[in-house]
């Protein structure tokens, strides 16, 4: 993922992550041919080349460029459009799973009332960790520098795990 530093022109004329250097390298050598082109015609032509040159108005290949240039706007705007949605629906489907499975664990609990009170720590330290894995989940797909999540709790966690949750690459695994 492309991290973008804050700023008001930043992600604007930022060249990590951007197209500019595969575009360049195809557009720079066409547009010389074009030229080349351009001025070979003019200059080495006949009357009948030279007229349908003059004939053709800037105005109509303006026209084309741009509806080629929109159609193309478009295409990438939908497309990355799509992919916010789809990454939205699988946060929420994420969470939506997540949640059925805390409220799984939950259900199956003992309900002896002998065994309560250590069944309710149970329960309350299954919250916090349900609670730490959404908050790493969403710190591992977060762009913004500060992606410190509220946690509900971090009590009852020894502070080598929560080292190690720091330190892993992939800390929802």
């Amino acid at each position: 993922m492309i991290q973008y530093e804050e700023g008001k022109w930043s992600p604007l004329f930022s060249l990590k992550g951007s197209v500019l250097q595969k575009a360049a390298r195809w557009a720079v050598p066409v547009a010389c041919l074009a030229a080349a082109c351009s001025t070979a015609f003019r200059t080495y032509a006949d009357d009948g080349v030279k007229e349908w040159i003059e004939e053709m108005k800037v105005s109509d290949r303006l026209r084309d460029f741009s509806f080629v240039l929109g159609f193309l706007i478009v295409f990438r705007v939908q497309t990355a459009y799509a992919r916010w949605w789809e990454a939205g629906t699988l946060l929420q489907q994420l969470r939506g799973e997540w949640f059925n499975s805390f409220s799984s664990l939950l259900a199956f609990c003992n309900n002896d009332p002998q065994k309560w009170p250590e069944v309710e720590r149970f329960q309350h330290f299954l919250v916090r960790l349900i609670s730490l894995l959404y908050a790493n989940a969403l710190k591992q797909v977060s762009a913004m520098q500060d992606n410190a999540f509220e946690l509900i709790s971090i009590e009852g966690f020894d502070l080598d795990s929560l080292e190690a949750l720091v330190k892993a690459h992939d800390s929802c695994e």
